[in-house]
This record gives structure tokens, sequence and C-alpha cells, in this order.
């Protein structure tokens, strides 16, 4: 006679969060006295008010630490092992940055290091937290989503500037079991490194470390068709982690994709079938902040009832690489630090 076994693999559960941004805000009115655009040109493409910019001096690591600190807050008692960074704008080239958030925060000699997946950041780092603990390496970890993009932009480039901001989200993670709330996962992730040139930066790399044309050393992108890829891969991947999860569109109570654009977010819940009030916004007052997006809009939700208890939330992302990614979590009782 076979024994039936029980599943004892821990998985990652969602026990804190915790979100910050830089003080300095900066509306489309600023921006359109010194560029080609207007605040109804810029609401109207992208859906964003206003977004929040670094100061100089201030960096990634400064953000992730304020956020890291909300979100260990968050969380009350925890154990740490692992701190993971997802960030595209690290304060150096070398070392990774997660190293120096970690002693910024106190956490001692704890594994830290970095993830580069841009604006698919955190579900990338999400997916790496979840196996470090689903591997027993770890039994807390802490990851943070941050990104000071506009370091990255030509400031009189109307294409990018209008888009993007600076902040920084962080939820702490714990071991627990599959079917508790805050349960994280199962995750679909994929890349296309032939499109890498649709979103890139192009110098300061080991292919072209310096470049005499100031363009080659700031962000670009080819947005009707980073449009159309982000909209398909992200509808795509989101069905596919439904499925692995056993979960139909139906069941799906919120979707929070990446804030890269109000109407590619309003473009993947259309062809999901999502209807609109389930999406969480909040693109208006940030921007696109990469890989600090997605844990920001769910600190926002989080704090102004939104997102409830029990709630089947449904996560995807599309960035520079180019990568995708997407993961499910039934929301937990918490409250932002």
């Amino acid at each position: 006679m076979q024994v039936p076994t029980h599943d004892t693999r821990k998985v990652a559960v969602l026990a804190g969060i915790g979100a910050w941004l830089p003080p300095r805000v900066v509306d489309n009115d600023e921006l359109s006295r010194r560029l080609d655009t207007s605040d109804e040109w810029i609401r109207t493409r992208t859906g964003i008010g206003e977004r929040h910019v670094v100061d100089p001096g201030m960096s990634t690591v400064d953000m992730a630490v304020e956020a890291g600190a909300r979100a260990l807050r968050s969380a009350g008692s925890a154990e740490i092992d692992a701190v993971v960074l997802a960030t595209a704008t690290p304060d150096q080239v070398c070392p990774a940055s997660a190293p120096q958030v970690a002693s910024g925060l106190g956490l001692g000699s704890v594994a830290a290091f970095d993830v580069n997946a841009v604006c698919s950041g955190f579900v990338y780092a999400l997916a790496t937290a979840a196996g470090l603990i689903a591997a027993d390496v770890a039994r807390g970890v802490l990851l943070i989503g941050a990104d000071a993009f506009t370091t990255l932009l030509d400031p009189a480039d109307r294409s990018t500037v209008p888009i993007f901001g600076d902040g920084a989200g962080a939820v702490v993670l714990h071991a627990g079991e599959a079917g508790q709330d805050g349960a994280v996962g199962p995750f679909d992730l994929h890349s296309d490194g032939e499109l890498s040139e649709l979103l890139i930066v192009p110098a300061g790399g080991s292919r072209m470390k310096r470049s005499t044309n100031p363009a080659d050393h700031c962000f670009s992108m080819r947005g009707p068709a980073v449009f159309r890829h982000a909209t398909a891969r992200m509808a795509e991947s989101s069905r596919a982690v439904l499925d692995r999860a056993g979960w139909t569109i139906a069941d799906v109570d919120r979707f929070i994709g990446h804030q890269a654009n109000i109407r590619i977010l309003q473009a993947t819940a259309k062809q999901l079938g999502l209807p609109a009030d389930s999406l969480v916004v909040n693109i208006e007052r940030t921007g696109n902040t990469s890989a600090a997006s997605i844990p920001l809009a769910m600190a926002d939700a989080a704090a102004d009832g939104t997102l409830q208890q029990g709630d089947r939330v449904l996560l995807s992302a599309f960035g520079a690489g180019l990568t995708w990614g997407s993961t499910v979590l039934r929301w937990p009782d918490v409250i932002p630090g």
C-alpha cells in the first residue's frame, strides 16, 4: 500500500510592504515649460500627471533603504537572511548595490545581490526570492524594487522625460505554506534578446564603455513597437500563469500590471477580458518607476483599501531585454509601513 505524502516544500509568503518616493514632484505643467509638450498631451497618451524625481546626490540605494525600512516595519519582527534588489540603475556599475542596502538597514552580513530585468525586475526578483525560500537557502527575504530612472534620460527628450519617475517599493517574504494568504506563485518568465534594441541605453557597458555621442548614454525606446509587444506578452504570460495556478480570468479580483502607460494597462486588461475596475493604477502620480512600479502600486492599493485580505491578485510586467513575466498571490492582511 502506498502511504500518502504531504508536500512540505516552503513557499514565499508576503508578510510586509513599504514604499518611498523622492520628495521632489515634477508635474506636467513644469515639463511643458521646457519641452514641446502639454499636460493634455501627456495625460492622453500616458495617463501621467506628475512624477517624483531624485535630487542631485540622491541615489537608488538611498531610496531602497527608505522603502526597505518601511517594509521591515510593516512585517514587524522579521528574520532576514537575504536582500534582493531589483534595479537597472545601481549606484555604481561595480559593485552591486544590494550589499550597500543591507548595510544601510543594519542587516549585517546577509546575502545580498542585484537583479536587472529593468521594468520586469520586480517579478523576476520575486521569483528569485521565492526560489531562495523554496530551496531553504533563506527563511526571510527583503525584496526591493528601486530605480532612479530619470538619471538615464536625455532631459530634452519629450518622448521619454514625461513618462519616467523615480521611487522604491519593497516587500518582506517569509517561508510559509502554499494555501495561506500571501503565498506567491506559480511564476511565468520569458525573454527575447533579439529585440533588445527596442529599449536600450547603448553606452556604459563592456560593449561600448564610452561614446562621444551623448545620446548613447541615455535611454531610448521605440514606442509603437514596445506597446504592441508589451500588451501581447503580458496578456500571454498572464494566461499562462493563471492556467498553472488553476485560476480563470473570472477568479482575478485585482490586476496589478507594470505601471508603464495607462493605455498599455487598459489594452492588456481588455485582451484578457478583465473588467476595468479590476485594474490597480497609480501611474497618474508616479509615472513609470521601472522595477519599483508594481510594489509601489501594491503599497498604494493596500493603504487605500483597494486591496483586501483574500483578494486574488494577478501581477504582470514587461520591460527592456526584452523581458516579461507574471505571478499570482492571494492578498494577505498587511498594512504598509
